[in-house]
């Protein structure tokens, strides 16, 4: 394959690769908001109300998923390359 032959990007993957993107970016900005609440002096009960318990919770459980899925997609993307490539005689 030449660089003028780039080949489609799959809508799948493309797809995976924005749910990684959104997963993994709320995370981060769920703990850093819980970093910063931490900061400013918000405190036991007062992290237990409210939304705190979702943005406490959410890193916990979107980091390991965001994880899985980019290995997903290193998968997927692995497994096309080798079906693309020419095979050796």
């Amino acid at each position: 394959m030449t660089d003028n032959e780039t080949p489609p990007i799959r809508s799948s993957e493309r797809i995976l690769a924005f749910m990684i993107a959104g997963i993994i970016g709320a995370s981060l900005l769920c703990f850093a908001s819980f970093l910063i609440a931490s900061l400013a002096g918000v405190r036991g009960e007062a992290l237990s109300q409210g939304v705190w318990p979702i943005v406490v919770i959410f890193p916990l459980i979107g980091l390991p998923i965001g994880l899985v899925l980019i290995l997903v997609l290193l998968f997927m993307n692995l497994r096309r390359r080798a079906k693309e490539a020419p095979k050796p005689r």
